[in-house]
Formats: C-alpha cells, structure tokens, sequence
C-alpha cells in the first residue's frame, strides 16, 4: 500500500516532464543578437577570379550575441539571408558552435562571400558600392541552439542584425 501512495506523485512528475517538452522554447530563452558596438561591419571588394568571374565581395559583421538564461549553451548554427540596401544579397547558412557562458555576451564575426554572378539582381548594388563608402545591411535568419539535455530548439525567423557596412576598396 506505501507503494501506491507515490504513484499520485510519479504522475505529477511526468506530466511535467511531457509537458516540458512541448514547451521547451518557453523553458530556453532565445539567445539575443545585436550589432557589436566598437567594432565595424564591412565590405572589402573582391576583383574577378576563377571562382567568381564578375568578382565579388567579402563581408565581415561583428554580433554581440548574449545569453539570458541561466545556463550555459551553444549557438550550433544560423542559416538565413543578408540584405544589402534591402536586396538580398547572399544565402547564410553557417555551422557556428559558438558556446554561450550563462548570463554573460560575446562578440563573434560573421564572414560572408559574394560573387555578384551568383545573383544578377547584385551588379547594380557593385555600381552602388564603388561610389559610396557604407551600405546598410540587414541578416534576416533562424538559428538552433544546442542546449545538452534541454534540447536543440530553433528560434526565429526575424532579424538578428541591422547596420552599416563600410565599403573598403
């Protein structure tokens, strides 16, 4: 009979449990990204190569990206788009295995390569960049954090980075 007597309890426990999975981006708090402030994003232009024949570009951005909870996690990867004046300029999709301590931030760089033949669309925006000395960049994305026994939630998509890119030539 003392046997019975926890079995209100064990079903208690597990309905948390099962619970618990099914709201597990309410028990894991999205990781926030932000532009890294002292730090500039920027665009080098590349001349043309084998592996991009109308030449390209190589951007840098800098995220702080910050961890509120409570425990330690890892940013296992980000796959989306990075608008340059609003046009999409390239596919992000990046394996990233960025550790995140709890409660602090860190500032990480994001490389992307372009070459203006994978998207025709980008040929006025190289006319663009040769003039001016900073376009605004936006990196709309998802990302999937890895947090051990919690789980891998995703989270997004939405915009993760807004800011200016300074055009080095």
């Amino acid at each position: 009979m003392k046997k019975l007597a926890h079995i209100p309890l064990l079903a208690a426990t597990l309905a948390l449990v099962i619970g618990g999975c099914a709201t597990l981006n309410n028990i894991i708090q999205a990781p926030r990204f932000s532009a890294a402030t002292g730090r500039s994003a920027e665009l080098r232009l590349l001349g043309p190569s084998a592996e991009r024949p109308l030449g390209g570009a190589a951007i840098r951005v800098y995220a702080r990206v910050e961890n509120p909870n409570a425990f330690g996690l890892r940013v296992a990867s980000l796959a989306g788009n990075l608008y340059l004046e609003d046009t999409r300029a390239a596919i992000v999709d990046l394996p990233l295995g960025l550790p995140l301590i709890a409660n602090q931030d860190t500032v990480v760089p994001i490389d992307i390569a372009i070459g203006f033949n994978e998207l025709p669309g980008l040929a006025d925006l190289a006319t663009r960049a040769l003039t001016r000395s900073t376009l605004p960049y936006r990196l709309d994305a998802r990302f999937t954090v890895d947090a051990g026994m919690l789980g891998t939630p995703t989270f997004g998509p939405g915009t993760l980075l807004r800011g200016e890119l300074a055009v080095r030539r």
